[in-house]
């Protein structure tokens, strides 16, 4: 009997062996027939380690950032071959996308500064592969509060999609740390101290208060605002460091790549080493398991509240998890999700799976939990308005408040990358402000690529994907009652019935985004 057994296995090793072998031998295929890397690829600059982080401060940090943005102009953009000197370039120095040109690089970290003296302090954290520039928003809008606002350059980004190659994620959190001592040195307590993550961001915003929960050195915030957190992410990127296997010959460098894309955004990179997505495993893996540890230990009731805003669709992270390895521990403490359903008009029907319209019914709370569950909605089938559907901590009852705010007609749901952003965003929104002195050569959100395949140099999911959010003035709206009205037990207080003028106000807002009734008649139907 253990013979057979024995044999069975060595059969199924086997097989896993062919397999495996089989799946190098495509991939290394593949590899060779792909774009050749660029110099943006193959360039590493050197970053501070996590060791040295935790003993620098916030001017060592920038002098190191000065270094790097400059040895990337000398070692890439000054040694730039002919036909890489094109205006698409953002490594191109003639480029109109060379964020070095602009009246600000949003690449590099930056303090904004209230007038008068600081109410509070907040730190902002970028996602995988982006910028400071993505939250720069909100970061204005805690300082119209009279907040100082540090948005943190990540190591590893702002600068060449190489640097991800060599990172770690423990470089992130000891750049976050950093930020954290600088915040509570520019505004010490007991002044407000608030963490705003983004994706990759957000995971680190929640590792770092967890983090202070076991260490009394750290500082601890009174606030978190999640967009989009990257809580957890599909089970490929456990093994993503397996794809890179082939690259250690020399011929197969390109296998270190999940994608080599032309770089044409100036504020975060098309490119993806294979790394990037081991490294985000690596830290989700991190925290959800701290989130357990210190669940089933009963010590995550000093955390504070956590307001999150997501997609219900989201092809980056993870919805449920956000709810399951999260939320579900989370102790009564007036935390909040808001998800954004998918546009329900009947013009959408026909196109959406099935699976987009049950998405948020099955994500929402069947029992009574501790944490306020708001969905944002059309208020029926017919209709573009949408309604803010919230459901108390203890309830299963929801309360439907008007938002007076549409679901823009040709947008059927929100996507990973739009949430931190306004539809006036120069760059990414759909509906450029026309009286903005930002210039940052093109405005992708805005571009409507229709076509034949094959023609652009990147695929169109790059240019169709949406990257604003029609519903930018209610996060604001929500983040006004962060700041002004802190929360307890229970939520009682968050802002979910704000005041009667709000719908009025967001509608205002909005409808100076939205193109006029004759700008949209020659799209109408009959």
């Amino acid at each position: 009997m253990l013979g057979t057994i024995g044999r069975i296995l060595k059969w199924v090793l086997l097989l896993v062996l062919v397999i495996a072998v089989a799946l190098l031998a495509l991939r290394s295929f593949r590899v060779l027939g792909g774009p050749a890397l660029q110099p943006w690829h193959t360039y590493v600059p050197t970053e501070l380690s996590a060791e040295q982080l935790d003993a620098a401060d916030w001017g060592r940090y920038l002098a190191q950032e000065d270094d790097i943005m400059s040895s990337v102009r000398a070692e890439v953009s000054q040694k730039l071959a002919p036909e890489q000197r094109v205006p698409i370039n953002r490594y191109f120095e003639a480029s109109p996308v060379y964020p070095a040109r602009f009246a600000q690089d949003w690449n590099r970290s930056y303090v904004m500064e209230p007038d008068g003296k600081p109410l509070g302090v907040v730190v902002l954290l970028h996602g995988l592969t982006d910028s400071p520039y993505s939250l720069r928003h909100f970061a204005r809008h805690y300082r119209e509060h009279g907040f100082v606002a540090i948005g943190l350059r990540l190591p590893a980004h702002g600068t060449v999609p190489a640097g991800l190659s060599k990172v770690r994620w423990e470089d992130w959190m000891a750049a976050t740390r950093l930020a954290v001592r600088e915040a509570r040195r520019l505004v010490p307590a007991p002044a407000p101290l608030h963490l705003v993550g983004f994706s990759n961001g957000g995971a680190l915003a929640m590792k770092y208060s967890l983090d202070a929960l076991e260490d009394q050195r750290l500082a601890r915030a009174e606030r978190i605002v999640l967009f989009t957190p990257m809580i957890g992410i599909t089970r490929f990127a456990r093994f993503a460091g397996l794809a890179s296997l082939p690259a250690l010959l020399p011929p197969f460098a390109n296998a270190a790549w999940l994608s080599v894309i032309p770089e044409f955004n100036p504020f975060k990179y098309n490119s993806f080493p294979v790394n990037g997505a081991r490294q985000s495993f690596r830290l989700t893996d991190a925290l959800q398991a701290q989130i357990q540890r210190l669940a089933k230990a009963g010590q995550l009731g000093g955390l504070p509240p956590v307001l999150t805003f997501q997609s219900a669709i989201d092809f980056t992270v993870s919805t449920p998890a956000i709810l399951s390895a999260l939320y579900a521990h989370l102790p009564d403490n007036g935390s909040e999700i808001v998800l954004f359903d998918v546009n329900r008009t009947l013009k959408f029907a026909p196109l959406l799976r099935p699976s987009s319209y049950v998405a948020v019914d099955r994500l929402a709370p069947t029992t009574p939990v501790t944490y306020r569950f708001t969905t944002i909605a059309n208020a029926s089938d017919d209709s573009d308005l949408t309604v803010e559907r919230s459901i108390a901590p203890g309830q299963l009852q929801p309360v439907v408040r008007p938002l007076g705010l549409p679901y823009p007609p040709g947008i059927f749901s929100l996507s990973h990358l739009s949430i931190p952003i306004p539809m006036d965003d120069p760059l990414y929104g759909m509906y450029p402000d026309p009286k903005t002195k930002d210039d940052y050569g093109y405005n992708l959100g805005a571009m409507d690529a229709r076509g034949e395949r094959g023609a652009l140099i990147v695929d169109q999911d790059f240019l169709t994907r949406l990257s604003s959010n029609p519903f930018f003035p209610y996060l604001l709206e929500r983040i006004d009652g962060e700041i002004k009205r802190p929360s307890g037990p229970s939520g009682l207080n968050i802002a979910t019935t704000t005041t009667a003028g709000l719908p009025v106000r967001l509608e205002a807002v909005f409808s100076t985004l939205l193109p006029s009734d004759e700008e949209l008649q020659p799209f109408a139907g009959p």
